[in-house]
This record gives structure tokens, sequence and C-alpha cells, in this order.
């Protein structure tokens, strides 16, 4: 029987999908390292992360959820340097954890990372979000190879209501998920309870690397 504590590096878990896993997996009496902007962690800084890691030591599992914002907008009006902030916070944000957290994954360990939807559905003025997450995507399938026997694998949550949505007003967020909840088979819009469920699948389950585990109420189903 084991007796240790199973030790979790949540990066982002400091608010919506993040905060949500962390709750679950402090429910199971681990020891969960919760780190993001709000915590003084940024992780599109390479060294902040290195230092980061050699605070913490030894862990089991690494969680990345950090980077839920993108801008949105036509490749012509969208900012090339807000799209470049956005893939440094949650691309590079991501190499930077996976880069310098493996060394420090005890055998058996893993590395979860954080895609979206939009890297396989096509949706006007995405662009920025659709080419994040399809480079997590397929980066995550290099890592599994890379980095065996730590097993890395991603999630891709659709719409969940959080708090990345604070910025609209009720009224137009309201609408918004009752769109979303008309157009989907399962028809309801996830909370974030929901898609931290398979973060803990892909953690607990131990034949499973290089996978893309889709959380979206079948969004990709047309």
């Amino acid at each position: 029987m084991k007796t240790e504590k199973t030790v979790y590096v949540l990066l982002g878990g400091t608010s919506g999908i993040g905060a949500a896993l962390s709750q679950q997996l402090a429910s199971e009496n681990a020891v969960v390292h919760v780190a993001s902007r709000k915590t003084g962690l940024d992780i599109s800084d390479e060294q902040s992360v290195y230092h980061y890691f050699e605070t913490i030591g030894a862990f089991d599992h690494l969680i990345v959820t950090a980077g839920s914002y993108a801008p949105a907008g036509k490749v012509v009006d969208v900012e090339v340097s807000q799209a470049k902030d956005a893939f440094d916070t949650k691309f590079w944000g991501a190499i930077n954890a996976a880069k310098h957290g493996a060394r420090y994954i005890k055998k058996g360990g893993s590395i979860t990372l954080t895609s979206g939807m939009l890297s396989r559905k096509v949706v006007a003025n995405t662009y920025v979000k659709t080419a994040i997450n399809a480079a997590i995507e397929a980066t995550t399938k290099v890592l599994a190879k890379e980095l065996a026997p730590i097993r890395v694998n991603a999630v891709s949550p659709g719409l969940t209501k959080t708090e990345a949505y604070q910025g609209m007003s009720e009224d137009d967020r309201n609408a918004m998920y009752k769109r979303t909840q008309n157009s989907l088979p399962i028809g309801k819009v996830g909370e974030a309870s929901d898609v931290a469920k398979a973060y803990r699948l892909l953690i607990e389950n131990s034949y499973m690397t290089g996978a893309v585990i889709d959380v979206d109420g079948g969004a990709l189903l047309g």
C-alpha cells in the first residue's frame, strides 16, 4: 500500500478549471502546489519557471492550465504583439513548464497540458487560439515520445463556465451560454468541475500517453 502522499504541481490553478482541479486533488489528501500570476509566477519567463521547480523539488504530476486568454478578431485586425503575448503564456509557458519540470518528476509521473476545441473547430475571428491550441496538441505527442517514460497528455475543453468570461456583461454571457447549450448534443454548458475530471483520468491512467481528451459536450461533432 502506498503511504506517501502524491505531490502535484498545478500551474494556473488559482481560477477556473485549474482551481476546480486543485480542489478535487486536495480532497484526496495529496500535496498540491499551485502557482499562477496571482501567486507571482509568470510561466512565460523561463528563468522564473526554472527557479520555481528548484524550490519544489521532486514531485509526481505536473498540470498546466494557465493561459486561457487570447485576443479575438480577424488576422488583419489583431495586433501581432498581442498574439505573441498569448503564445508566450499558453504555448511557451507550457514548454517552459515541461522542460524544467520534467527533471523533477518521479517514476510513474505525468505531465498534462491544456489545449482547447478551437484547435480543430473552425471559427472565424479565433486564429490566435486556434494556432496556440493546435500547437499544444501537436507538441504533446512529440513530448510523449521525448520524455518517456514520463507520460504527456492534453485536455481539450470546450466552452466552460469559468471566470474567463467575467469581462462580459451578464446578459451577453448568459446569451452565449444559451446559444452554446442549444447547439450541443448534450444540451448543457460544462462546469469547471466537469473538465477537471478529465485531467484526473489522464493522471491516473498509466496506459495513456500522447492522448488529447475532448471535454466539450460534443461541440466537435458539428
